[in-house]
């Protein structure tokens, strides 16, 4: 009974649901529609990634999608000169993220930049965070 119940939960929080499985800008293009959001995570700029090759090209990519599409974007990336400039134009703030995994034995805790970049102006209160 307990496989049937967790079956039925799963099935009734994923009505509705598409699950795609494409190149990331063709995915992004069949969606775009005015009242659509994105959320993009692409892998590290100069980092190992997800063991899939994404070269700086595909951000240069991400960047012109959201200059040119209806929907709105959010990117949350590694804070690095090189995405800074392939952005530039767009909103930006940078957050300080505190990996506490990275060092457990010595209680210390990494500290790395990222930018989470909007293709839009967050309201007058104060930003989106």
């Amino acid at each position: 009974l307990r496989i049937e119940e967790n079956l039925s939960a799963a099935w009734q929080r994923l009505a509705g649901t598409y699950v795609e499985n494409l190149p990331w800008l063709e995915c992004a293009k069949r969606y775009d529609r005015p009242h659509t959001f994105f959320y993009m995570d692409p892998p590290y700029w100069q980092t190992e990634g997800y063991g899939v090759d994404f070269l700086f090209s595909e951000y240069e990519r991400m960047a012109e999608f959201m200059r040119t599409c209806k929907g709105r974007v959010m990117v949350s990336i590694n804070d690095h000169p090189d995405i800074r400039r392939a952005f530039e134009g767009f909103h930006m703030e940078r957050l300080d993220i505190r990996y506490s995994n990275t060092n457990q034995r010595q209680g210390k805790a990494e500290v790395t930049g990222e930018l989470v970049i909007m293709n839009w102006e967050p309201d007058a209160l104060g930003g989106l965070f």
